[in-house]
């Protein structure tokens, strides 16, 4: 399950100064976690390190989908070219939370492509781990992108592309309020919208997923 992530003929991105925004979200199953420098450098380079900075255990076919180590590096590139403004719109990883004997375990990558235009437009994508599908996590993973998107002030309109015999993909995409856009014309990938009406930032929770626990101290050390 996967949409389409094409990063090869994005331009680099200028940045103006942004406000900050929230580096962490909270669904109901899931943490969400705002991709660092750190954190992709040791995704890409040394991956025995990467587990440890996310205190989370990795799935045997990571990564995903079309998150590949080009969208790694195209989501690094961003990172160091935009300093920490940048951070929180491009990557972020998917983590399962911890239940029972299972431990918090990464199981997907998604984000948006870059800060919203000047319209209020930005581009999100997700791709989930084999083992993790079927049970409602990309709804729950493109759900928080939708809200994060809304908390930050600055979305006014998400667009989302997934190829045309994606049919999970695209079920994950309409169950979150997008549409099919009018008019479009390639049969082979296609192109969704969702309106997003700006909400304020939710509440940061207290206990290990919280900003003192374990998530904040991996949110912390990623962002060196």
């Amino acid at each position: 399950m996967t949409t389409t992530l094409n990063t090869s003929t994005q331009p680099p991105k200028l940045f103006r100064p942004l406000t900050p925004i929230p580096l962490i979200h909270h669904t109901p199953r899931l943490l969400l976690l705002a991709a660092s420098r750190a954190l992709l450098t040791a995704e890409l380079h040394k991956p025995h390190l990467f587990g440890k900075l996310l205190g989370a255990a990795l799935p045997a076919d990571w990564p995903p989908g079309e998150y590949d180590p080009d969208a790694m590096r195209y989501f690094l590139a961003q990172l160091e070219a935009g300093g920490p403004a940048a951070t929180g719109w491009y990557g972020w990883y998917a983590l399962r939370k911890a239940e029972g004997s299972v431990p918090r375990t990464l199981i997907g990558a998604g984000g948006f492509l870059g800060p919203p235009d000047a319209e209020g437009t930005a581009e999100i994508g997700f791709s989930l781990a084999a083992g993790w599908r079927g049970q409602g996590l990309g709804t729950e993973l493109v759900g928080g992108l939708v809200a994060q998107a809304a908390a930050t002030g600055r979305v006014r309109q998400l667009l989302a592309h997934t190829g045309a015999g994606n049919g999970a993909a695209r079920g994950v995409l309409l169950r979150n309020g997008f549409a099919a856009a009018a008019g479009e014309t390639d049969e082979a990938r296609l192109r969704f919208v969702r309106v997003v009406v700006p909400t304020p930032a939710p509440a940061m929770p207290t206990g290990p997923d919280g900003p003192t626990g374990a998530a904040g101290a991996a949110g912390r050390a990623a962002l060196s």
